[in-house]
């Protein structure tokens, strides 16, 4: 949902927005602990297929149209947070992936992307960017503000439980810039509100 709500301040703000790429499969692929099982690492790796996908487009579409990965993101958390097509997407991936180039309106053959490996040297560089920017011990989304100046700062999240729109989309993105950029370390609790979509 975060991506939603990045698009609707984007649309609102007229700011450009750079989307890089951060993976759980390469983040966690040291990871032993118990609760990752091999159905999580499945998942993530799921999730990295589409990032494979993310970066052709990257370097493929998005230099005609600068909104192409950000409608990929889109579409792709929609699918699996919004209208729970988590099922689908783990029984048969590529029909669920191919599907989704289609809705966003890319060249279905992008699909075959999601097996090319040629990919995994620029995300995993992507990944290394994000975590030198809040270091370790966290997930996505990491959102940076203001990079390359004096005045840059990036936090992971915020998860959001329901994506604001409108006037509460610009409101939480302006708190949250102004925390990332002003020497905040970190906020954080672990109790949420069920996700709305």
């Amino acid at each position: 949902m975060t991506s939603r709500w990045v698009v609707d301040v984007q649309e609102q703000r007229s700011y450009s927005v750079d989307w890089r790429f951060i993976s759980l499969w390469i983040l966690n692929e040291e990871n032993t602990q118990e609760w990752y099982t091999p159905e999580y690492r499945a998942g993530h790796f799921r999730g990295h297929q589409a990032l494979r996908i993310a970066d052709q487009i990257r370097l493929t579409v998005a230099a005609e149209d600068a909104d192409a990965v950000g409608r990929w993101y889109t579409v792709l958390g929609e699918a699996l947070h919004r209208d729970q097509r988590r099922v689908e997407a783990r029984d048969d991936h590529v029909a669920f992936l191919t599907s989704l180039l289609a809705q966003a309106g890319f060249d279905a053959e992008l699909v075959e992307h999601a097996d090319d490996e040629s990919h995994d040297e620029y995300i995993r560089a992507e990944t290394e960017l994000a975590l030198s920017r809040t270091g370790p011990d966290v997930g996505t989304p990491i959102l940076s503000f203001r990079p390359g100046t004096d005045r840059e700062g990036s936090f992971f999240g915020p998860v959001i439980s329901k994506a604001p729109t409108g006037e509460e989309a610009s409101e939480l993105w302006d708190a949250v810039e102004k925390l990332a950029t002003s020497g905040v370390a970190e906020l954080k609790r672990s109790n949420r509100d069920a996700p709305v979509f």
